[in-house]
């Protein structure tokens, strides 16, 4: 058996529906995952976006859930016939706005989806599997710029640096419960958003790719792989551990001639 199988595993992940998100889902359900994509579309919306990638929809259930609201997350745990083993706490968003013109309500609804909604849901699944005596396994999605400011998104990059030092709190906490956590990382990833402004914005693709050590845009694979390998067996003795996947791009500064 490989040590990359992981069937028997139910794996939950918040917005699943995303770019990045089927990138991820169709790699798990590849190597034997039973995955539960959360997200906020409809049934009937999620199920077109799954079928445009080539996924196995027997082993995917969906669950609609706003879960930047608790009781819609404690309502998407209720629903779940199985417990996760492992919940990926992947959804989030981000807007590129210079920070002296950035508004306060889109700060809000970022640091909503990206902070507050992350902690409500490590702390449901955390709680569901104390209760039921269960080890669990959190993997978060952070970002390079946790720690690498990138201009014009000043608001994610202080959200991710939030997202690791929860990371990190939940895996102090609750190791000794069975319960991990970890994070990755990824770069500049030629998917959403930043997909859209590198086919439309000539001076941010000069930028970004200026970024890049390894001269080249982080295809979302090279994402998903990583999410395998955190979801597998492999990394049974990982917790509170970020794995950076960036191509280098956090190595030195951007403007650095």
């Amino acid at each position: 058996m490989s040590s990359l199988d992981l069937s028997g595993k139910t794996i939950l992940i918040t917005g699943g529906c995303g770019a990045l998100g089927l990138f991820i889902v169709q790699t798990l359900c590849e190597h034997g995952a039973r995955i539960v994509v959360n997200d906020i579309l409809t049934e009937k919306e999620a199920r077109e976006r799954l079928e445009q990638h080539p996924v196995n929809l027997s082993k995917i259930t969906y669950r609609q859930a706003d879960i930047t609201q608790a009781e819609e997350v404690e309502r998407l745990f209720s629903s779940l016939e199985t417990l996760p083993d492992i919940v990926c706490c992947h959804a989030g968003m981000s807007k590129a706005i210079p920070v002296q013109d950035y508004p306060i309500e889109q700060f809000d609804a970022l640091m909503n989806l990206n902070v507050r909604a992350v902690f409500l849901v490590a702390q449901a699944a955390s709680r569901h599997w104390l209760e039921q005596e269960q080890k669990g396994h959190l993997i978060f999605t952070s970002s390079w710029v946790q720690d690498i400011p990138w201009p014009d998104i000043t608001p994610y990059n202080a959200s991710k640096a939030a997202l690791k030092t929860l990371m990190r709190g939940f895996a102090r906490e609750l190791a000794p419960k069975g319960i991990r956590a970890n994070a990755i990382a990824p770069g500049i990833v030629a998917a959403g958003m930043a997909k859209k402004q590198l086919e439309n914005e000539p001076e941010y693709r000069k930028r970004a790719l200026k970024a890049i050590p390894l001269g080249y845009l982080q295809p979302p694979e090279s994402v998903a792989d990583v999410f395998l390998f955190l979801c597998s067996d492999l990394a049974t003795y990982m917790t509170g551990s970020v794995l950076l996947v960036d191509g280098g791009a956090s190595l030195y500064p951007m403007d650095e001639e």
